[in-house]
């Protein structure tokens, strides 16, 4: 199962999450890392859930348009948009 690491504000949570797990939808049933993780829309129309990948992102899927058009030059910084994210490995994040 995938480890998610997640910073914010000062703060490491890590939780083990099932296979394919979306962040933003385990936030909404309030499973992990809720409250912490900030995320409005969960349909990348938003950017609210913008993270910045600190390790496993060559094990994610390229970004989407919805990535690309709200992220812009901030994928090449390591930004991805959570709420388009589908979990297969273990992934290290921090939100601002």
């Amino acid at each position: 199962m995938p480890t998610v690491t997640f910073h914010k504000h000062g703060q490491t949570y890590q939780e083990e999450v099932q296979p394919r797990a979306n962040l933003v939808v385990r936030a909404g049933i309030k499973a992990f890392p809720y409250p912490h993780l900030k995320y409005e829309c969960g349909m990348g129309k938003c950017a609210k859930c913008a993270t910045r990948v600190i390790s496993g992102a060559e094990h994610l899927p390229p970004p989407n348009w919805k990535e690309k058009k709200q992220l812009g030059d901030r994928l090449e910084q390591g930004w991805r948009l959570t709420c388009q994210l589908w979990l297969e490995h273990d992934i290290e994040l921090e939100q601002e």
